[in-house]
C-alpha cells in the first residue's frame, strides 16, 4: 500500500473505490477529490492506479492505494479492515468487477470464467460491502454503492455467468438495504447499461445507449447525494425491466436465445 497527502481534508470522510484504475471507478475517484473528499482507491494495474491517484492529489486531497486482486475474498476483507482502521470510511463505492460471455466459437462458458466472474462480480463485493457495514453500523453512518448490470434483470444464455453474477449482486444490495437503513446506513444499487469502459469496448457489435463514464460518474454520485436505492441509466433499460417482468417466459426465452453477441479477446 503506498500513502501520500494532499493538502485538506487529510482526516474522516474517506470514499473507498474499487476498480478506480480505470473507467467508471477512476471517474468517481476525480469526481469526488474535486469535492474535497480524500480517497482510498483500489485497482489491479499499480501503472494506471497511480495516474489516477496523481490527478486527484493535484486537486489537494490525500490519497492511499491499494494494489489487490478481488478473486482473493479474504483478502480483500482483511485489506478493508486495515484502511478502516486507518482511514475511517464514510463511502465505500465497490465499483470493481468483470465482463465476460461465451465466445462465438466455443460451445459453453468455461469452468475457471464462471467461478472467476462469481468471486469478483459477486462473492467479494458482497463481503466487503458486510466489512464495511460492520464499521459504519459502530459510527451510526456512512454509505455502500454496489455496482450490478442491467443485465442481472434478463437470463443471458450467452453471458450466463456474468448475468448470473450481476443478479446476485442486485438480490444481496436489496436485502443489505433493508437490514442497514436502521442503523443509518444507506445502500445504493447501480444497474448501469452499456459505459465506454475498456470493460464494454471488448464486446463486439451494437452497444445501444452508450453512456461515457464521467456521466455515469455523475449519475453515481448524485445517487448517494440523494441515498436512492436503486439508480437504472438509462432510463430507457427501466422501461424494459418492466416489459421483461410482464412478458411470458416462452416470449422472452425465444427472443434471448436468439441474441447474438461475442468479445474480444
Amino acid at each position: 500500500m503506498t500513502v501520500r497527502s494532499g493538502s485538506r481534508m487529510d482526516e474522516g470522510a474517506y470514499v473507498l473505490i474499487t476498480g478506480a484504475s480505470s473507467g467508471i471507478g477512476a471517474e468517481l475517484a476525480l469526481l469526488y477529490a474535486a469535492r474535497g473528499r480524500p480517497l482510498v482507491l483500489w485497482g489491479r494495474n499499480a501503472e494506471r492506479l497511480e495516474n489516477v491517484a496523481v490527478r486527484a492529489r493535484s486537486l489537494g486531497v490525500t490519497v492511499h492505494t491499494r494494489i489487490l486482486d478481488l478473486s482473493d475474498g479474504a483478502a480483500a476483507i482483511e485489506a478493508l479492515r486495515q484502511d478502516d482502521d486507518s482511514h475511517p470510511i464514510d463511502i465505500a463505492i465497490l465499483a470493481a468487477g468483470l465482463g465476460d460471455m461465451r465466445r462465438g466459437s466455443d460451445v459453453v462458458e468455461r469452468a475457471e470464467d464462471v467461478l472467476h466472474l462469481g468471486l469478483v462480480n459477486y462473492a467479494t463485493p458482497s463481503a466487503m460491502a458486510a466489512a464495511a457495514a460492520e464499521r459504519m453500523a459502530t459510527r451510526g453512518r456512512g454509505h455502500i454503492v454496489l455496482i450490478s448490470s442491467v443485465a442481472a434483470f434478463h437470463a443471458l444464455p450467452f453471458a450466463a455467468a456474468y448475468s448470473g453474477s450481476k443478479a446476485g449482486l442486485k438480490r444481496f444490495a436489496e436485502a443489505q438495504q433493508m437490514a442497514l437503513a436502521p442503523l443509518g446506513i444507506g445502500v445504493t444499487l447501480v444497474s448501469p447499461g452499456f459505459v465506454d469502459t475498456p470493460m464494454s469496448r471488448r464486446v463486439v457489435g451494437a452497444k445501444p445507449f452508450l453512456q461515457t463514464a464521467p456521466a455515469a460518474a455523475r449519475r453515481i454520485a448524485r445517487a448517494v447525494d440523494r441515498n436512492r436505492p436503486h439508480l437504472v441509466f438509462p432510463f430507457v433499460f427501466s422501461v424494459l425491466r418492466l416489459v421483461d417482468t410482464l412478458m411470458p417466459w416462452p416470449f422472452k426465452r425465444r427472443i434471448l436465445s436468439a441474441i447474438k453477441a461475442d468479445q474480444m479477446d
